[in-house]
């Protein structure tokens, strides 16, 4: 019987912190405490040798449950499509304008947190609307 495993999503960025709160906000994440020894992140981040201050954020699911996400400093900036996104269930068990109205109100709420909107993709005979997204640098993500 295969053993199930935890996983972590990983995003490359220029700015873990400004992404990972973003992510926070997207999703209802937190950030986790500190490590042990350290009153807050920013003491903990202080600590570290200059080349490694603000290298890496991390967020969590409070309830436990979702997966946890780290950002992690990358000298190159993003040039490509993302091979792998985040699909935030907005939508789901909706249909038609039901769902097209839950994906336009997650749209007008991430709009302001610098979330750029793309293109939306109407439903067909074999998928339902979904609403391509950016996250604050540039990442892909489709509300669905």
């Amino acid at each position: 019987m295969a053993t199930v495993r935890q996983v972590q999503v990983t995003f490359d960025c220029a700015n873990p912190e400004r992404v990972a709160r973003f992510w926070c906000e997207v999703l209802g994440y937190v950030v986790p405490p500190p490590p042990p020894g350290f009153e807050s992140w920013e003491e903990f981040d202080r600590a570290q040798p200059p080349e490694r201050q603000g290298s890496a954020f991390a967020c969590v699911d409070p309830t436990g449950v979702g997966p946890r996400l780290f950002f992690q400093r990358v000298p190159e900036g993003k040039v490509v499509k993302n091979r792998v996104h985040l699909d935030v269930r907005v939508g789901t068990g909706l249909r038609g304008e039901e769902r097209l109205a839950a994906l336009e109100a997650e749209c007008a709420r991430l709009l302001p947190l610098g979330a750029v909107r793309g293109q939306l993709l109407v439903a067909d005979e074999e998928n339902e609307s979904c609403l391509n997204m950016q996250d604050v640098e540039g990442n892909e993500f489709c509300l669905d």
